[in-house]
């Protein structure tokens, strides 16, 4: 690592590369809720970088040269701050106090959701190490959201009254869909999610006090649930006459249609917006639009 360190610095110092540099601010955001907050922020004020490509796995990232000349010529870097990114911390500290100035969004939410290793259940507590999915509450979000506005209100103090109102106008916006989720919440028929997949949605199934069952109880690498997890699973949906289970973006949908098969119930997604797909990032999808599609998956899903 050391020596990686002192290629780039060698690189940085022939191109000419500072985190001083004048012109736009320049920001560089791990994944794309980070990156979609920063540039709803920023409004085409900034220079706003994404690490993570549409379509890469996020908790199997690993930075490259180029991500770590990025950072060190970052104005400002925004991560979330879970198991995700602990790679950026030994890269953040490689730079001895001369690095971009760095928000971590899981600093700027309370009540943080524990993860248990041992048992593979997700609690509330005290430990060291949380749920990092803190953005699928857009509770979460919107707070995540002026907490960039501040942070960049301090960099850029010219800047500091367009940063927060940009800030807020996209919270507000980002709360608008929390009141339609609750109003489909409170008229829903079902109140369990069936999740045959992946789940990253704790921190959502508690802000609207949702109930769930999942394939895995996170976001897991294991690909092949047990034999009795799958069969719970079309007992729930059988039993509960539940019209549908769910998935995550880019999902094989492997259980899903082997408990669609068995009982019925349509497939459906719940985007949780930790990595887009290519076609998504070029249409221009943003946090607002992919969790409006979420309001109607739910919707339709609790009927």
């Amino acid at each position: 690592m050391k020596r990686l360190f002192l290629i780039l610095f060698s690189m940085m110092a022939l191109l000419g590369v500072h985190a001083a540099a004048e012109g736009d601010l320049r920001i560089v955001a791990t994944d794309f809720p980070c990156y979609d907050f920063a540039r709803a922020v920023t409004g085409g004020r900034a220079e706003v970088t994404m690490l993570l490509k549409p379509g890469t796995e996020a908790h199997s990232y690993d930075p490259t040269p180029a991500d770590i000349l990025a950072i060190s010529s970052a104005d400002l870097f925004v991560c979330i701050g879970g198991e995700s990114d602990a790679w950026a911390e030994g890269i953040l500290a490689g730079f001895d106090g001369d690095g971009p100035r760095v928000l971590r969004m899981m600093d700027a939410v309370s009540d943080l959701i524990e993860e248990d290793g041992d048992d593979g259940h997700v609690h509330e507590g005290d430990g060291p190490e949380y749920d990092e999915h803190i953005w699928t509450s857009p509770v979460n979000a919107a707070s995540m959201v002026r907490a960039l506005g501040d942070a960049l209100a301090d960099i850029d103090p010219e800047a500091a009254e367009l940063y927060r109102d940009s800030a807020d106008g996209y919270a507000a916006q980002i709360l608008e869909l929390d009141g339609e989720i609750r109003a489909v919440v409170e008229n829903a028929t079902h109140r369990t999610l069936v999740f045959a997949d992946r789940f990253p949605f704790v921190y959502f199934t508690r802000e609207y006090s949702l109930d769930y069952l999942a394939a895995f109880s996170s976001c897991t690498a294991d690909t092949e649930p047990s034999a009795q997890i799958v069969l719970s699973l079309i007992q729930m949906v059988t039993s509960e006459g539940i019209p549908a289970v769910y998935t995550i973006e880019l999902s094989n949908q492997t259980i899903a249609r082997t408990v669609a098969e068995e009982t019925g119930a349509q497939i459906l997604t719940l985007h949780s917006m930790q990595t887009v797909s290519q076609a998504e990032f070029d249409a221009g999808e943003t946090y607002v639009s992919l969790m409006e599609k979420n309001v109607g998956a739910l919707r339709e899903g609790l009927r």
